[in-house]
């Protein structure tokens, strides 16, 4: 397991722009898979968006698909999420997850190393 720390998170207008970062000491991190989810008060925790670490193929929701960016940078062992074109429905707390097997990205299980979160809220 990789010990996981996001940033970037806060209040932000619809229409604008947010990076979240998710940073791992361990350079190990760099041949991990890693996620990113979010959960919105009174619903379940979704998949937002992947990035594989052999290949670098990325995977996104419906809902982020052409808005929001997934990508890594193992010189600084860090994996960003860059949200662009924000609606008032993205609000919610966003956690990375990482792990060095995933078959089926879209699910939470599939992933042991998860972040403290960060909270995203975006204002209409």
């Amino acid at each position: 397991q990789v010990h996981l720390v996001e940033s970037g998170g806060g209040l932000v207008q619809a229409g604008d722009s947010l990076r979240l970062s998710c940073a791992a000491s361990e350079r190990t991190f760099s041949t991990y898979t890693t996620g990113w989810f979010r959960q919105a008060p009174g619903k379940e925790r979704e998949f937002v968006a992947a990035i594989n670490w052999s290949e670098g193929n990325t995977y996104y929701s419906a809902s982020v698909k052409g808005r929001f960016t997934i990508s890594r940078d193992n010189a600084k062992n860090t994996v960003y999420l860059q949200m662009n074109s924000l609606k008032p429905e993205d609000t919610a707390v966003y956690y990375c997850a990482a792990n060095p097997n995933v078959r089926h990205y879209l699910y939470a299980y599939e992933y042991r190393s998860w972040g403290q979160g960060t909270q995203v809220t975006v204002s209409s």
